[in-house]
């Protein structure tokens, strides 16, 4: 059974929903604050609720962000993803990428006149490997270099969302004391697994991945940057509300 998407302005999140997503969150991550978790929601604009169309029970969430940053005298806006967690027996559903593809175009559409991006941290390779098949242009990645220009935006969003935790010079999130991390077994590195380039190099970049570190990406948003791939999920019809 399909996966029903719902996108709620963070106002409009329940109580017994914050609860959920936080029961979620703790199953699959370990080191999790509640009033970290809750204080970072309250900075977020929306939320994905994934709920199982069977039971009404949550089986994933993601939080956004919307916020425009200065850039080397430019403005621009960011799409800014957070806390994210799809229960293991529904990553094949689309849900979670159909709601958040209908966001994105509805914001590149909302903002013709002003550079939108997609600014990503990735904790595990599944998040990561959302890029490559959502993505024509995105970075880092194995094949190309990242461009100078967004180099420089990629680190400027880096030290404005994160200061000094911000690592530069290996474009990562470097995990604290205090920081979640996934609990071993949920998103395992396996031979099969890093037989895939985008993988193997998120991998590479992300050593510390197991201990919470995060990789920080970014991809334009703008209608020609989906891939084929991409528009037939954001078009897809029915799961979501």
């Amino acid at each position: 059974m399909r996966l029903r998407g719902q996108l709620l302005p963070i106002a409009e999140v329940s109580l017994p929903q914050r609860q959920a997503m936080l029961d979620l969150m703790t199953r699959y991550y370990a080191n999790v604050s509640p009033e970290k978790f809750h204080a970072d929601l309250m900075e977020k604009h929306w939320v994905i609720l994934l709920w199982d169309q069977r039971n009404s029970q949550l089986c994933g969430f993601s939080t956004q962000g919307l916020y425009p940053v200065e850039v080397a005298g430019r403005p621009v806006m960011t799409l800014f993803s957070g806390d994210t967690i799809v229960q293991p027996e529904h990553w094949g559903d689309v849900a979670l990428a159909h709601v958040w593809g209908r966001l994105a175009v509805s914001l590149i559409d909302r903002h013709p006149h002003t550079p939108l991006y997609w600014f990503l941290i990735a904790k595990g390779f599944r998040t990561y490997r959302f890029l490559p098949v959502f993505f024509h242009e995105f970075y880092p990645r194995y094949d190309l270099p990242t461009p100078p220009s967004e180099a420089v935006l990629l680190n400027a969003l880096g030290q404005w969302r994160f200061a000094s935790a911000y690592d530069a010079a290996a474009g990562l999130l470097r995990a604290d004391a205090s920081k979640d991390y996934l609990r071993p077994g949920v998103s395992d590195l396996t031979a099969d697994r890093l037989a895939d380039p985008h993988v193997r190099f998120f991998a590479q970049r992300n050593p510390g991945h197991a201990r919470g570190d995060e990789l920080c990406c970014l991809a334009p948003l703008t209608r020609g940057n989906f891939t084929r791939a991409a528009w037939r999920v954001i078009e897809a019809g029915g799961g979501s509300a």
